[in-house]
């Protein structure tokens, strides 16, 4: 394994036990995600060069717009869930007290 495969492989698992162990605030879920998202796009992108394979992948591009999609939707629960509850604590937020 390549230590370029390796840090691709390290920065997806860092941001899934992240993701895991630290989840007191939205925000640092939100960028956990982002980070995994990140993550997983960078290998994508430089896939075809390391193949050297001449054609345009486009399955990079998909993912980044379902990511920046991802991001947006998890900003505007963000600001509702400030707004509603004071904070960004994901304790407050139960799905049976709506």
């Amino acid at each position: 394994m390549s230590p370029l495969h390796f840090s691709f492989y390290s920065a997806f698992t860092l941001s899934c036990l992240g993701l895991a162990f630290h989840r007191t605030h939205l925000i640092s879920a939100l960028l956990c995600l982002e980070s995994m998202m990140l993550s997983m796009f960078i290998p994508l992108s430089i896939w075809p060069v390391e193949n050297q394979t001449p054609s345009f992948s486009l399955i990079p591009i998909l993912m980044l717009t379902f990511s920046a999609c991802e991001a947006s939707a998890g900003l505007a629960m963000l600001v509702a869930s400030t707004r509603t509850h004071g904070s960004d604590h994901l304790h407050n937020l139960n799905l049976l007290q709506c």
